[in-house]
């Protein structure tokens, strides 16, 4: 930050920090579930953080940071959705009595949004997605979703009513979680290398323009920096490896020790003749872990599943 910014622009900059900082898992929530995808999500979250940062410098007035951002996203997801053209749209139909307050059924309602898997809500129309999330999900006012999306308080209920219905449809004939997949040669090697210690040799299966992507993190390329990751992951005593599965993509589940029951975070590579092309390390985001839905992979010959 230069230091010949004047004050109010300073401010402006340190408190979007802040409240990223603070508001991060929340949008989470929203972008994974709008896109169906807790990596899109997350891709979601940093393209509309940078896009904040810019468009902060041209705004006159500050505007209330906590809707700018959420509409910031909304607005880049739609893009997004819109560009895999799988955006639906339906007709509104009347409004229902839908109200504010929440009464037992209402609560029941909300209690199987927030317990559905992120991938269904990819099968709901956008309008309907995004109702839902903030309301069930996000428990926000229906004043506010209707500034947020631009349309009526009626048509928000008349989205909500039709998106839970569908949504209970769409649980009832949704197939549980897969059993857990073997792993890749490529990935129970780089694993083991890992739980091995082994940092040279993991040094060694980088590509020359290999890339790092860690949330909030300045990205790396070219093996030399890149390399730099397992010096840093070598200062952690007792991190171990498993192979894993997040909608539908082998990636690396990463314990804080053997013993953990459950994985802190996980990672993804990418893979080009042999070597890793791409690197994508949830460390410093652990929230989007908790919607992921992560099944550990199946040892070959084992049985059973490695769900967490």
């Amino acid at each position: 930050m230069s230091e010949g910014k004047p004050a109010v622009e300073r401010d402006r900059q340190e408190g979007l920090l802040a409240l990223a900082a603070a508001l991060r898992p929340e949008l989470h929530r929203y972008c994974s579930r709008l896109m169906g995808s807790v990596i899109d999500g997350e891709d979601v979250m940093q393209d509309t953080f940078a896009r904040a940062f810019v468009a902060l410098d041209e705004l006159r007035e500050v505007p209330q940071l906590r809707p700018w951002l959420f509409r910031i996203a909304h607005n880049r997801a739609l893009d997004l959705l819109r560009s895999r053209a799988i955006r639906a749209a339906e007709p509104i139909e009347a409004a229902l009595e839908i109200a504010d307050e929440a009464d037992p059924v209402e609560m029941l309602m909300r209690r199987q949004a927030v317990q559905t898997a992120v991938s269904r809500f990819a099968e709901l129309p956008v309008p309907q997605r995004s109702v839902i999330i903030l309301r069930d999900v996000l428990d926000e006012p229906l004043a506010d979703i209707a500034a947020l999306l631009g349309i009526t308080i009626d048509a928000v209920k008349a989205h909500l009513a039709r998106g839970r219905a569908r949504l209970r449809r769409i649980n009832a004939a949704a197939n549980p979680l897969p059993d857990a997949r073997i792993a890749s040669a490529a990935t129970v090697r780089y694993v083991t290398l890992f739980n091995r210690r082994d940092w040279d040799g993991l040094r060694a299966l980088l590509a020359d323009d290999v890339r790092l992507h860690q949330s909030m993190h300045p990205p790396r390329a070219g093996a030399a920096d890149v390399g730099m990751f397992f010096t840093i992951y070598a200062k952690s005593d007792g991190l171990w490896l498993r192979p894993a599965w997040v909608e539908g993509r082998e990636v690396i589940a990463v314990f804080e020790d053997r013993a953990a029951p459950k994985p802190h975070h996980f990672m993804w590579l990418e893979w080009h003749e042999g070597r890793i092309s791409f690197i994508r390390d949830y460390r410093y985001v652990r929230y989007v872990l908790d919607d992921a839905g992560l099944v550990l992979a199946r040892e070959a010959g084992s049985g059973g599943n490695g769900r967490r």
